[in-house]
Formats: structure tokens, sequence, C-alpha cells
């Protein structure tokens, strides 16, 4: 049964509640928000406030973009209406049981056409009215140090001390020595309904992965989101630091935001990617809708992969892929295909890096995909063995643009990212990343320095 405000509100004031903290998250998938008292809750609980709708018109860094026209010094940056969404309530245990909610921007009570969170929820509205309802988890690796923000910065960002040093991928070593905090951590995202399936030591020095109960689509982003952020507030808290760059060094493979999925028939609540009868299980939806994530993993790449530091990661022999591949339990390539029973049949999209919006991220998966089951797809023969290796003989349509700049070129023309998104959204979204590309140019960096300061 769906919370409604009065009934909060009654239970909040009873329990001794004294106000409730919201969030979204913005294009680049940045959880934005803030406390409210619980007067200010009570009057805005079953209905809509304001929120000043810069948080999607600037960057990470707080700066304006200078060329999108959806909002900008020109429209005066008014208030965006936005409405909770008293169903995303969690408590924050650290903060005296403080409520938290997530929130969706609105127009006249309608999806917002840029709010990330509303774009998915569009795509999932999409696979309601084919037939089918989307499970997902996300799965996230991450660097932790011993370090404070202050600390990070005022090195540079360079020397910093790792949480553990070391390679120790998979170390049950490293889990029995820092079992205490592994164990505090995983208690901790359950106690923030982040259920995780597993956590273990990744390859590099303190660097770790968590993998997210499956769930249902919105829930899974919503956890995914909100694990990002208070995963980094855990640690803070803590005296240490975590990172979810995409490779904050080029010494050690790069941090993914893996993203997996399956879809079920909404009347019999059966697999429709599972077929007993047909080759690792796949039926013939589940092929239809890799074909279609292939198909569309060119165009929507500036999406899963949206940051000028994405790209340092996508490169050969390092754990991520290259080019628009499929395999079956093929971790070399794009998409991965794992058999199982009809409950465990799923897809691995393995583009997706850590710095990601998830709820971007899902949309572009489950709306290409969907896209591949209504234009009845056909898949071609999964990579056997290593896919880096023929990488060089696919077609163009299947290699992976290698930066920012032309995978947001792609994005701007690609009719499967307007049909998936809708065209306000590409445009805004576009916007952004040039201007994402134009930050990065003007400036001078440590490599530039080194390189051309005294020899040219």
């Amino acid at each position: 049964m769906a919370n409604d405000g009065s009934t909060l509100i009654k239970a909040y004031r009873k329990e001794g509640i004294r106000r409730v903290k919201l969030a979204f998250t913005d294009i680049d998938g940045v959880m934005r928000g803030k406390y409210i008292s619980l007067d200010k809750f009570a009057s805005i609980a079953d209905g809509t406030s304001g929120f000043c709708d810069c948080v999607l018109g600037w960057d990470v860094n707080d700066q304006l973009y200078d060329n999108a026209e959806f909002t900008g010094w020109h429209t005066a940056f008014p208030d965006a209406k936005y409405r909770l969404d008293l169903d995303s309530e969690i408590r924050l245990q650290e903060e005296a049981n403080t409520p938290f909610f997530i929130a969706d921007f609105v127009v006249e009570d309608q999806l917002h056409p840029i709010c990330p969170r509303s774009r998915l929820k569009e795509v999932i509205h999409r696979a309601d009215k084919l037939g089918y309802a989307a499970k997902m988890a996300f799965e996230y690796e991450f660097f932790i140090f011993k370090e404070s923000p202050q600390s990070a910065m005022e090195k540079g960002y360079q020397n910093l001390i790792p949480l553990s040093p070391g390679n120790f991928g998979y170390s049950a070593l490293r889990t029995f020595a820092l079992s205490d905090l592994f164990n505090e951590f995983m208690d901790y995202c359950e106690a923030h309904g982040i259920p995780l399936e597993g956590v273990h030591c990744e390859t590099g020095p303190g660097v770790w992965e968590a993998a997210i109960s499956v769930t249902d689509t919105l829930a899974a982003a919503d956890k995914a989101a909100r694990f990002k952020t208070l995963a980094k507030a855990f640690f803070q808290k803590r005296g240490m630091m975590a990172t979810f760059m995409a490779k904050w060094s080029m010494d050690f493979p790069g941090q993914s935001g893996h993203l997996h999925q399956s879809l079920f028939h909404h009347e019999t609540g059966r697999s429709a990617f599972y077929d007993l009868d047909q080759a690792d299980g796949m039926s013939e939806c589940m092929k239809q809708f890799v074909a279609g994530v292939q198909r569309h993993m060119r165009s929507l790449l500036a999406i899963t992969a949206p940051t000028i530091n994405s790209y340092a990661r996508l490169v050969k022999g390092a754990w991520a892929p290259t080019a628009a591949t499929w395999g079956i339990e093929n971790r070399t390539c794009a998409l991965r295909v794992i058999p199982g029973t009809a409950n465990s049949q799923r897809l691995e999209f393995r583009v997706g890096s850590a710095d990601s919006n998830p709820y971007l991220t899902a949309a572009a998966t489950l709306g290409s995909g969907l896209l591949g089951i209504e234009n009845k797809l056909s898949l071609d023969n999964p990579v056997e063995g290593n896919a880096y290796d023929i990488q060089d003989q696919l077609p163009d349509a299947l290699q992976l643009p290698g930066n920012l700049a032309d995978a947001t070129r792609l994005l701007a023309v690609s009719d499967a990212g307007r049909t998936i998104f809708g065209d306000q959204f590409v445009d805004h979204y576009v916007s952004s990343r040039d201007w994402e590309v134009r930050e990065y140019q003007r400036h001078v960096n440590d490599w530039q320095l080194k390189r051309y300061f005294e020899i040219i």
C-alpha cells in the first residue's frame, strides 16, 4: 500500500521526528537535496513544491551551462516543481532515524522532460505497454583511501594512501583482516534500504566491489543512486574516502558500474528471457533484446559513459569493453549473457562505468532492448574467446567511440536516443556533454606541462 502524507506526518509527530531530507539526481547522477522542517514536509507531502532548476542546468562543479535552451541565464533559473515519492522513504540510521525521500521533477503533474528519474519512468511505462516488467541489479567498483576530501585536494589527488596495499582481487585475507569494516558497511547498506548481495576486494589497492540485490527497475536505480552517495558518506564519517571515478589512475583497472537485467511477462510473471528448449536458455525475446542493446550501444554511449574520464577506462585488455560485442559468459564482451534458470537468466551490461547516472543507464539499456523486441531484431553469433582480438575486424557500427566528443555527436543524431529519452532531453543532454568537452579542452593539465613546458 502506497504511503500518504497525512499518515506519515501523524506517525512522525508521534515519533518526535523534527525534519526530513529529500534529494534528486542531476544530469550527471550527483544527488542534490536539502533538509526541510516537518512543518514544511506537512505542507508538500501530498502536493508539490519548488526547487531551483539550476540543478538541471549545471555541471558537477556547479558551473552553469552556457549553451542549453531548457534553462540558463535566459530563463532566470525559476523553481521547477517537484513531488516527493513517498514510497521511496528510508530512515537515516546515523541521523536519529531521519526520513529520507527521493523526489521527481514534474510539469503540471506529468513526467518531466529533463529529470533523469522521470526519463526512466517513461521507459518503464513503455515496457509495461508491451507486457513486460524488468528487474535489475547494479554492481559498483570503488577505491577507498585513508584520506579526507581536504587531504586529497591538498595532495592534488596524487600519492593518496589506499585503504590497503597490493592488488588482492577476491582476497579472503583482506576480508578477514578488515572484517569489522566489511560487516559494518554491509549492515549500514542494509539499514538504509540497500541490501547487498555481496562485497569483495577487486584488483587494485583498496578497491572494493559491491553487488546490490536485484529488484524492480525503478527501485534498482533508486538503490544505486543512494548507494553511491551513502557509501561515500559512510567512509568519510570514518576518516576515509571513496571514489567512483571511472579511472582514477592509469596504473590500475577502471571502476565499472555493471548492470544486470531481465524481463518478465506481466500476465504470468514468468521469465521472458528463458526458454529451456533453446541454446543457453535464450528465448527469442532475449535474443531480440540483446540485439537491440547491441545495435544502439554505440549511439547511446555518451549516456552510459558520460564523462571525459569514462573513456580512460574503455581500453583493450583492462576488463572493460571496447566494442559492441556479446557472448555467453564472456567477460571480454560488452554484453555478457548469463545462462541460468527461469529466475536467474539475465544480461549483464558491462559498458557502464561507476561514474554513470543509474537512472539514465537503466533507461538506455532497457529502452534499447525494447526497441530490439519491437523491431524483432536478429542477433548475430556470440563472440567466443577474447573479444579484444577480433575488435579490429568488426564493422564500424559495432565500434565504440573513443572519447566523449565523438560519443556526443552520435547521440545528437540518434533516432534511438530520441525515441527512448525524447527530443528535449537529448538536446539538453547533448548540450551538457558539449559543455563538458569544452571545459576539458580549455584545461591545462599536468601531462601537457610535463611534455611541453621546457622542450617545445
